[in-house]
């Protein structure tokens, strides 16, 4: 039968992830035709997917209704399909709900969260966290048939209008026993039907049934294994608070292990915040975790964790400001008077925009400290906020000049802007008693 890689666009022969190469039978004549997947749940363990789901797969992508026979280990798909056309919808499958959208690794899980209706993937590999790309109408299949639910209860939507009728027909309109020769009716009688030639006798009967018991839980074992990569993620159902703790601990692990500042530590501490959807509101944590009267030394070794917290995220900006302001309440004799020269850190760094910084100066507020500390720590700002929106101004008034002198004209204000930018406002004689080592911005 041989076996093939599970993302088949790698040729690599000693490519470590492969998977059983699909077989497929086609059975009956007329209208009753189909095609059994022999090895489906063979393939299915071998990506970490449970079997109903690449089976559903190949149903809505050929129009076709399936079946799932758990007793006989039969996926079924109405029609005649060759087994070379099955194998390529399966590599769809596969790219759709197994790699990792940022390293094609199959190393990869399926969080569901039922009460708001969506699918995460997560990477083991690299760390890669995110909403399931991919808007196929399996996920809506996904979403009925968590794998927490009994495996031979999965695509009961196929049978659902006819189970009842079924329950009430057994015994009456079938003469043998209950038995139904319906291929939807094998997962009813899983338990309760003995072997015929065991009929006779009431303790061979008896063995049959524990037997019979004992090879389905076997195989329901089996194939709640092919699941074991999809999870249903609880703790997105928490209160916010409670994710913030959550998210508090891991960041809290990491600073302590000394591995914060490692890329693979910053990819996890960044997924972990997608999954618990406190990403924007994460940048408080890190604030009060990482910083102290020490600021200016930390956030030169943390930029590129905030950057991935703070980059075209305004509201991950203004929470990280209030953090600041935290953090300058904690270490107010020290911090205070360099105000201006803290913000500056966090604008050349392309952590704060110019934007979110002149919408916090304009209003204070005492969300994250007392009204009294946050006036003084605007104050104490406000050199550095007058030198943005000048700069801001001679931008603008660069921009609304004729055109016959633009060219000229803009030389000379993109020189001075960037003159006045190189230089701190906070250097300036006007705001110094003649000590530059109060505000040396190395030496805050």
């Amino acid at each position: 039968m041989g076996s093939l890689n599970v993302n088949r666009n790698v040729s690599d022969a000693f490519y470590r992830y492969k998977m059983p190469r699909l077989m497929a039978k086609v059975e009956g004549k007329g209208n009753g035709i189909k095609t059994v997947i022999v090895n489906m749940a063979e393939v299915a363990k071998a990506i970490g997917r449970p079997a109903t789901y690449p089976t559903k797969f190949f149903g809505c992508e050929l129009g076709a209704q399936t079946q799932f026979d758990f007793k006989h280990d039969r996926f079924i798909v109405n029609g005649a399909h060759d087994a070379g056309k099955l194998q390529d919808l399966l590599d769809g499958f596969i790219r759709k709900y197994v790699l990792c959208p940022e390293c094609d690794n199959p190393e990869t899980e399926l969080m569901i969260s039922t009460r708001k209706g969506t699918i995460h993937q997560g990477c083991k590999a690299c760390g890669y966290y995110g909403s399931l790309e991919s808007n196929h109408k399996l996920n809506a299949y996904i979403l009925k048939n968590p794998p927490n639910l009994n495996p031979a209860a999965q695509g009961s939507s196929l049978t659902e209008g006819k189970r009842n009728k079924r329950s009430k027909k057994q015994g009456g309109e079938n003469g043998e026993g209950g038995r139904s020769s319906s291929p939807e009716d094998n997962n009813t009688e899983l338990i309760v039907q003995a072997p015929e030639k065991l009929a006779e006798d009431d303790s061979n009967d008896k063995w049959a049934v524990d037997v019979s018991e004992a090879a389905v839980r076997a195989r329901m074992q089996d194939l709640t294994d092919g699941a074991k990569g999809l999870t249903i993620d609880e703790d997105t159902d928490k209160t916010e608070k409670e994710r913030m703790d959550i998210f508090y601990n891991k960041v809290q692990k990491a600073r302590d292990s000394g591995l914060i500042s490692d890329s693979i530590t910053i990819k996890e501490i960044v997924a972990e915040a997608e999954r618990l959807e406190v990403k924007s509101k994460a940048t408080l944590v890190l604030a009060e975790l990482l910083f102290d009267d020490k600021i200016h030394l930390q956030l030169k070794k943390h930029r590129v964790l905030f950057l991935r917290f703070c980059h075209e995220d305004q509201k991950a900006q203004r929470y990280l400001l209030g953090g600041i302001e935290q953090v300058i309440g904690l270490h107010k004799s020290s911090l205070l008077p360099k105000v201006a020269a803290i913000l500056k850190l966090f604008y050349d760094a392309d952590i704060l925009e110019e934007s979110v910084l002149l919408d916090w100066a304009s209003k204070i507020s005492k969300k994250y400290v007392s009204k009294e500390l946050s006036q003084e720590i605007h104050n104490n700002a406000n050199q550095f906020i007058t030198w943005l929106r000048e700069a801001e101004e001679e931008e603008e008034s660069g921009e609304d000049s004729d055109d016959d002198v633009e060219i000229e004209y803009n030389d000379r204000v993109h020189t001075s802007t960037l003159k006045a930018k190189s230089v701190p406002p906070v250097v300036t004689k006007s705001n110094v008693d003649d000590n530059e080592d109060d505000v040396d911005i190395d030496a805050i």
